[in-house]
């Protein structure tokens, strides 16, 4: 059952949100769409920083908020007595306090005097070298990460992150990733996390919803929800599949090959021991179709595969094909009409996938 449940409808000039949510109880949910589509405002709704006049929100069997449907309870907790813990854009940290000062007032706050959990998040956040540091000091990669390990320090319930990496540029968003993938893997509480970056998105989420114009047009597992081919054409762009793919072995002209469910993969070397389980994108632009294997190609990776699905795009003249390889596993290509009507593609045809570029992410 899901321990996380949550309905919001709100009305502004030019903008209305009206969203209904069932999220899993563990694991990171994020929130992805293009900027006004709603995400933000629907963890503050989650926050209580904003009050949805039919809002309902149940977290882990706790109401928090139950209002105007006839059988609601008025109910609704204030930001405050919410058992949560916030990161947005800006750490925000005092600037006349020290890292541990500002950890020690974020713990203070929240009632947390014993500062339980103090030694266990300044080493998941890596931060235990910069306590006796003034915020002036920082990188803005750094005052993240003390943000997030004020944030968990709160003891919360909820971790709500609002695009924590948007005003990071390229070095300090790579800096920071690893934390958020260690916060990932060893956090037991569910994480809200806002984003409208994809591969953030990809390498970081365990389950996916997707945002246009104030409402949920998609909600599912990462994986699945990628792989669907009948998402709106406001995400045709981004079309891909997240796979799990595990490192099978280093080959001797320097790739590294991979094993996927339904074959394998070859990419440039990575520095893994065999064994390992990484995460990997596959564009829908990168993967090309044949009606047979080719021995004559520059593109290694040549995956047998059968087309499920084929759905227009609001490109002209392009289509979106999904397809089902072996175990269950699906991926998408972004071809042209020209070519699908020269293929002959449609559901059930046989084809060879050519995968031309394979993003590991994790």
């Amino acid at each position: 059952m899901s321990s996380i449940e949550a309905s919001f409808q709100l009305d502004y000039p030019g903008f209305s949100l009206d969203v209904n949510l069932r999220l899993p109880e563990k694991g990171v949910t994020a929130l992805f769409g293009h900027s006004g589509s709603g995400k933000t405002t629907v963890l503050r709704c989650f926050a209580g920083l904003n009050r949805a006049p039919k809002g309902r929100l149940v977290v882990e069997g706790e109401v928090w908020q139950d209002e105007g449907n006839g059988r609601a309870k008025g109910i609704f907790l204030p930001t405050h007595r919410r058992p949560l813990g916030l990161v947005f854009q800006e750490a925000s940290l005092f600037p006349h306090l020290s890292v541990r000062q500002n950890l020690e007032y974020g713990m203070k706050r929240s009632g947390n005097k014993a500062g339980d959990g103090f030694e266990a998040s300044v080493d998941l956040l890596g931060i235990r070298p910069l306590l006796e540091r003034g915020p002036e000091r920082l990188s803005g990669g750094e005052r993240q990460r003390v943000a997030i390990a004020r944030a968990l320090l709160t003891r919360p319930r909820l971790l709500l992150m609002d695009e924590p990496l948007a005003a990071l540029d390229l070095k300090r968003k790579l800096e920071i990733l690893p934390y958020l993938e260690k916060l990932h893997d060893e956090l037991d509480i569910p994480v809200l996390y806002v984003s409208h970056a994809p591969d953030e998105v990809a390498r970081l989420a365990d389950h996916l919803v997707l945002m246009e114009e104030g409402k949920v047009v998609a909600s599912g597992p990462l994986m699945e929800t990628l792989s669907r081919a009948d998402l709106p054409s406001a995400f045709a762009d981004d079309a891909g599949v997240v796979l799990e793919a595990r490192v099978e072995g280093q080959e001797a002209d320097g790739l590294t090959r991979l094993a996927i469910p339904g074959g394998r993969l070859l990419v440039s070397r990575v520095e893994a021991e065999p064994g390992k389980t990484l995460r990997c994108r596959i564009h829908a632009r990168d993967v090309s179709l044949a009606l047979t294997a080719s021995t004559d190609s520059s593109i290694l990776n040549t995956l047998p595969a059968r087309v499920a699905a084929v759905v227009a795009t609001d490109t002209p003249g392009h289509v979106l094909v999904q397809l089902e390889l072996a175990e269950g596993v699906r991926l998408l290509a972004r071809i042209t009409e020209r070519s699908r009507a020269a293929l002959g593609i449609g559901p059930g045809l046989a084809v060879v996938a050519q995968v031309k570029a394979v993003a590991l992410l994790a």
